[in-house]
């Protein structure tokens, strides 16, 4: 089997093994590779992965702290069910910590990392008018590690990175009600924004962005 295609945002040679074994079990969380409700068998992922168990079994202590996978009594450890009713909550969340990062990231980020963070949203742009999500995803994915590298706020960037891993799973397991081409436009409006150092600009963007999400979701639970 395959290991976990990285993104070339995060160079794995700089990175501990750990924080590798999290980034690829989470991708597998986020794609829904691993679905929700299924049991975690660490042998498996040491296999998909390409890692050690030590830096697997670490990874999963830490997706058991922020919610990612639960422990049950008798069944092991299962990845957490998509939770219609704290969706949300987790946008209202997500809400608040995107307009700090990109206020941050408008206000700290240098001219190189400007210039990459318009790239991956125009990537987003060109890969939604084709339809194609695989490259869609992975853009808005080297967009957030870009724009959190740039924030340099490293307690808004641990707090919002699990909510986005529940912002993509409920973008994969109901994207038939998603339209990637208004996202993507949203993703580059709040893009610009922060590439101008203007941070009303970039809030306005992110903002533009969470309106979207939470329409998205509301399409979903109200249905």
């Amino acid at each position: 089997m395959s290991t976990v295609q990285k993104s070339s945002a995060r160079p794995a040679n700089k990175r501990r093994a750990a924080d590798i074994a999290y980034d690829a079990i989470e991708q597998l969380i986020a794609t829904l590779a691993l679905e929700p409700g299924s049991p975690i068998v660490e042998s498996e992922l040491t296999e998909r992965t390409g890692l050690g168990r030590t830096p697997v079994r670490e990874a999963l202590l830490r997706m058991i702290s922020v919610g990612l996978i639960v422990q049950q009594p008798r069944r092991g450890l299962l990845v957490s069910h998509v939770n219609l009713a704290d969706h949300l909550d987790v946008i209202q969340t997500r809400r608040v910590l995107d307009a700090l990062i990109a206020s941050c990231a408008a206000r700290r980020a240098s001219a190189e990392q400007r210039k990459d963070i318009v790239k991956c949203a125009e990537k987003m742009v060109k890969a939604a008018a084709r339809g194609h999500l695989g490259d869609y995803m992975l853009a808005d994915h080297d967009l957030d590690c870009v724009v959190h590298q740039a924030s340099r706020n490293h307690s808004a960037i641990k707090a919002i990175v699990p909510l986005i891993v529940q912002c993509r799973r409920f973008w994969y397991a109901y994207q038939h009600e998603g339209d990637i081409v208004e996202a993507a436009n949203a993703h580059l409006e709040l893009a610009e924004g922060i590439a101008t150092g203007d941070e009303a600009a970039a809030v306005a963007g992110s903002n533009r962005l969470l309106d979207y999400l939470e329409r998205f979701a509301r399409r979903v639970i109200d249905r």
